[in-house]
């Protein structure tokens, strides 16, 4: 087939992001009708749950001529008029639109009533719940921790989700025990997550794969994306997904899939390293880096023998609690070795008084004095009820000499060896993650082992390196280092440093905070 070209749409008012107006171009509909009907979908009932225009529904009507239905719901007036005037010669007959809320329907008994096989196609919302939820919409699924989220994941942001996400695993819930298709373009991190979902709960997907689409030529979006289509039987074939490049492409580029109750990008890799995933061996701890959400206030540069702010104020501060801070940019680049910034660390453990450095550090004091208001306008829930001038991610680790430490923003693997500048432990922030080493050998020692390609290729399968943050203590944990040492013939001296390893194992909420996912910037709120 031929490229598909499509036009932009570059308006994000918000009831565009809450409705839904990011329309498929009607090439790209009949692309995805074509690619089905050449996979052999002939469907009998075809349902789009957010139809908008209509493009997807009208491609369907005109490809699929075993379908003796066609249902369409959009809940935005000025759309449901314009589907309903294209398509006004079959309302009636075989196609029947509803104008109302997703949410506000019984798919268990829409679905019940349609013969099979049943096709569920189109272009959910591409937006999140919070996103919604700030809008004041009511176009949000009933509330409820449907990922299963406990504590403080759930407070710090991990059950903040994609409404598409919601739609897509409700949609494949009610098609269980029907003969039945669903493809659906949506983020590939929403794509993961269901599949992810259904498979833990052991939903009948027969057969599932991924097809890649280009969001910022049909869209005008940054955002990985894709089609994704599975099919529902009787049975779970398999817990793995094919992902193939496009909609035309015959052969996988990869193929991800759950192992026990974790998923992978890459199966293969990983059943090849699954001896570097026991959770059982020696294991570091790794660690977070400064947060303190004020880099105006709290990072400063050194000017003469002042420090200057984000505000391009200059005042004179105690060395006590300040110190070298590398970026995740620094880490990521192993520029490691200079010093460009300085950051105030008012605490050695989360929660510990701050009052203290009024008297041990005055001008220090009387400067965070100044600035109390920035600092206590911080949005996040984890600095109520905290001591003021309060961070987190702080913890004996943190002051370490040695450090090895990866960037989890940049989109690959470098592990640093972080040394100390004129015999002062350097902080990473808080988008870095670390381990504290008691010399330089060990730390080089490890970062040996980290960087090696073992490493790499056990790591590279089980990241998703679109996520906004591809690298996460979780995965990191997962390595298991006395394993890759043996494998890699270091086992007598990574051992050596290991027999007296005792830093304090504190900070585990700490770490799952900073694997919160950071905020999309491009919400397409999607229907046809």
């Amino acid at each position: 087939m031929e490229l598909i070209k499509s036009y932009r749409n570059k308006t994000h008012c918000p009831k565009k992001i809450e409705f839904g107006d990011f329309q498929t171009p009607i090439l790209l509909a009949d692309y995805v009708c074509d690619f089905l009907l050449s996979n052999g979908v002939l469907p009998k009932s075809i349902i789009e749950p957010t139809c908008g225009e209509g493009n997807f529904i009208g491609s369907a009507i005109n490809k699929f001529n075993t379908a003796n239905i066609f249902l369409g719901v959009e809940i935005n007036d000025k759309y449901y008029a314009k589907v309903s005037k294209r398509l006004s010669g079959f309302v009636g007959q075989k196609v029947k639109l509803i104008n109302t809320n997703f949410f506000m329907l019984d798919w268990q008994k829409i679905i019940n009533e349609l013969s099979d096989p049943i096709l569920i196609l189109g272009n959910p919302p591409w937006v999140t719940n919070s996103k919604l939820g700030s809008l004041d919409s009511k176009n949000l699924p009933p509330k409820s921790n449907f990922q299963n989220h406990k504590g403080f994941d759930a407070i710090t942001g991990k059950a903040n989700f994609d409404i598409s996400e919601w739609m897509l695993i409700h949609l494949i819930k009610c098609l269980q025990g029907k003969i039945s298709y669903l493809a659906m373009l949506c983020k590939t991190s929403v794509a993961r997550k269901v599949l992810k979902f259904c498979w833990l709960n052991n939903y009948q997907l027969e057969q599932t794969s991924l097809h890649l689409i280009n969001a910022k030529e049909h869209f005008g979006a940054s955002v990985d994306a894709c089609l994704l289509f599975c099919t529902i039987g009787a049975f779970v074939r398999s817990k793995t997904c094919q992902v193939y490049q496009n909609l035309e492409q015959k052969t996988n580029i990869s193929t991800l899939g759950l192992y026990n109750t974790e998923l992978v990008s890459n199966f293969d890799s990983y059943k090849k390293w699954l001896k570097l995933d026991d959770k059982n061996g020696k294991s570091y701890k790794w660690r977070s880096g400064i947060k303190h959400d004020c880099a105006k206030v709290m990072e400063l540069t050194k000017v003469g023998d002042k420090f200057e702010n984000g505000f391009g104020e200059t005042t004179a501060l105690e060395q006590e609690y300040l110190y070298p801070l590398l970026k995740s940019s620094d880490v990521a680049k192993n520029e490691v070795r200079c010093n460009k910034r300085w950051v105030l660390v008012t605490q050695k453990r989360v929660g510990e008084d701050t009052s203290k450095i009024k008297k041990v550090a005055p001008k220090t004091w009387d400067y965070l004095c100044k600035y109390s208001d920035s600092l206590a306008k911080r949005k996040s829930s984890i600095y109520k009820n905290k001591p003021p001038f309060s961070i987190f991610g702080v913890g004996d680790y943190s002051f370490s000499l040695w450090k090895v430490a990866i960037s989890s923003l940049y989109k690959r693997i470098s592990f640093s060896v972080i040394n100390p500048y004129n015999n002062r432990c350097s902080m990473v922030d808080d988008t870095c993650y670390l381990i504290p080493c008691k010399s330089e050998d060990e730390a080089i020692l490890l970062a040996q082992l980290l960087n090696s390609n073992v490493a790499k290729e056990f790591l590279n399968s089980l990241i998703f390196w679109d996520a906004k943050r591809p690298i996460t203590t979780s995965i990191l944990q997962r390595i298991n280092l006395e394993a890759l040492a043996e494998e890699l013939k270091l086992a007598d001296q990574f051992n050596y440093y290991t027999k007296n390893y005792n830093y304090i194992n504190q900070g585990e909420s700490q770490l799952r905070l900073f694997e919160t996912p950071l905020q999309d910037q491009d919400y397409i709120s999607g229907a046809s």
